[in-house]
Order: structure tokens, then C-alpha cells, then sequence
């Protein structure tokens, strides 16, 4: 995805191969959007859109954990996200307001999986700053002075919540796990003009209308814990492979993201930035550590009850 913020390390850092010349900002890779699929690529369902397993092939690929889901698209989307400059000021709107705002609730989070030195997000709001100060903030440009700005390391993470107004800073390469949503009101962007030399769209009415004034100074996720987010749509945990790993869950499904390292799965080499989904249907699928020290996002969907 062609994005003003964008730049060129997926292809310097991770070796993906990118369009000439153009500022790369997200990478959708593991997708069943009605704009964009993710297609299998070898194996017996070589071709199969991610809608089609999950819609034809939901047992089998996914499990009976979630044979009973009401969700006619695969639940998650997992993106890759390169900010070369820093992302608009923005909120998702919460599953209570989305339907009236005519957008989709989504909660995320964020995995830094390369942090240049002095990168920072925001996240929250500083504490005790009031809605009202929020508007005049808006009027007078200094948004920026309203916002938690916290810094960002290399292996640290962050919970994203719906509601809760946020900003990618420069220099963050990201793994992000989200709801199978793309809703995103922008409330400021820095005076800053997009591709075509305009002044990007903003949001504000339906930006007012979702953010979470309640929300302050909310922590970082430290890079020696091991699980990144834990939610009622996806859990996401972090993995050290010091030796082989049975990925394998009985009657459920992983996606396995690549951190650090190599590693190999029946034949299948992932570097980082490398994703596989490991089917419900495998009883034993050994994750082989090619370097030491590897690392690994493990990625799943809660069971449905």
C-alpha cells in the first residue's frame, strides 16, 4: 500500500520486493478484505483466497474452535507498516458508536520489530486534559501538545484499543494485529499535504465521537514479556526458539510471524518478516530454529463459546 508516510525497509531490512520508486507504507499480509486477499501458495489448497478457507474450508483449516463464528470474513488482519515520517493523529471507532459513525470497530496492536534511535509513539491522552481542551487544541494546532508521547525500542509493543487516540512516530517498523476492519478517522495531521499536494481529508466530528477523553498516559508492553496482546479478538504472544517447537494445536490454527532469525517449517524457510498459517488439521508442524535466538509472533483467534 502506497502510503505519504511510507518508505523503502521492507525491502532494506526485511528483502521484500517492492515497486520501484514508490513509498511503501503497509504491507497487508494476512488479508480477506473485499479490496485485497491473501492466496495460498503452495500445498493441496494452492490458489485458495483466504475468503474461500474460510468460508469452504473453516474446520479443516481454522478448527472446530471456531466453527460457530458469525464472522462471514476472516476475523484479522495482520499488516507489516514502514513509517519513514510520522502517521496522522488518529482513532478507530468503538463497536458502540461505528454502526451510527457508518465504519467498522477496530482494536490493534502494535509490535515494534525495528526501532530507529529516538522513535517515540503517541498513545492516550496526557493525563487530566479535558475534552474541552482538546477542541481549543484543535482550533489553535497544538494537538500535539495534548498527546502521550512515550518512546518505542526495538522488541516492545502496545495495545491499541478502539477509542483510544493514537500516532505512529517516525522511524517504527511494525507488525500490527487488528480486527478485519479499515476504518480510521484522522482528527490532525500535522498541516501536512498528501501524494497529490492536497491537505489530507481529516475526521474530527467522527473523531470527537469515538475518542476515549478517559484514556491517559497508557504503558508500553516491555520486550521481555511474552505475551504482546491478550483480548476478546486475537491473542498475541511472543516466542523464543532455543530449540525445536511443535507450533501445532489440537482443533485450532497459529500464524506464526517471523522476529528475529531463521527459521523452518516442513521445508518452508521464514526470515523476518515472514508469515505462515499453520493449519488446525496438522497434529505436529516443528518450527526448527536455523540461528540461535530466534524469535516468533504467535498469533489466534479466542475460542468461541
Amino acid at each position: 500500500m502506497e502510503r505519504v508516510w511510507g518508505g523503502r525497509r521492507f525491502e532494506t531490512l526485511l528483502g521484500k520486493k517492492l515497486p520501484h520508486a514508490v513509498p511503501v507504507g503497509e504491507l497487508w499480509e494476512m488479508v480477506d478484505r473485499p479490496e485485497a486477499q491473501s492466496v495460498v501458495h503452495e500445498g493441496p489448497l494452492k490458489g485458495k483466497t483466504l475468503q474461500e478457507l474460510w468460508t469452504d474450508h473453516r474446520e479443516e483449516v481454522f478448527g472446530s474452535h471456531h466453527s460457530s463464528n458469525p464472522s462471514p470474513r476472516f476475523p484479522l488482519l495482520i499488516k507489516l507498516l514502514d513509517a519513514r515520517e510520522r502517521l496522522s493523529v488518529q482513532v478507530h471507532p468503538p463497536a458502540e458508536h461505528a454502526v451510527a459513525l457508518n465504519g467498522e470497530p477496530k482494536t490493534e496492536c502494535w509490535y515494534f520489530l525495528h526501532a530507529s534511535e529516538g522513535s517515540s509513539v503517541y498513545a492516550g491522552l496526557k493525563s487530566g486534559i479535558s475534552r474541552g481542551e482538546f477542541e481549543q487544541a484543535l482550533q489553535n494546532g497544538t494537538v500535539e501538545e495534548m498527546l502521550h508521547k512515550a518512546p518505542a525500542q526495538t522488541g516492545e509493543s502496545i495495545f491499541i484499543p478502539s477509542g483510544r487516540i493514537h500516532a505512529i512516530g517516525e522511524g517504527l517498523v511494525i507488525v500490527e494485529v487488528q480486527q478485519n476492519s479499515d476504518t480510521t478517522y484522522r482528527v490532525f495531521d500535522w498541516n501536512r499535504h498528501g501524494l497529490d499536494g492536497k491537505p489530507r481529508e481529516l475526521h474530527v466530528e467522527e473523531s470527537m465521537a469515538s475518542i476515549d477523553f478517559h484514556d491517559f498516559e497508557p504503558a508500553l508492553t516491555a520486550s521481555y514479556q511474552s505475551v504482546v496482546a491478550d483480548c476478546p479478538y486475537f491473542h498475541v504472544e511472543k516466542l523464543s526458539l532455543s530449540s525445536t517447537v511443535n507450533i501445532a494445536r489440537k482443533e485450532d490454527f497459529s500464524i506464526v510471524t517471523c522476529l528475529t532469525g531463521e527459521l523452518e517449517c516442513s521445508g518452508t524457510i521464514l526470515s523476518p518478516g515472514g508469515f505462515m498459517l499453520v493449519p488446525a488439521s496438522l497434529e505436529e508442524a516443528i518450527l526448527i530454529p536455523n540461528t540461535p535466538g530466534a524469535t516468533i509472533l504467535v498469533t489466534r483467534l479466542p475460542k468461541q463459546t
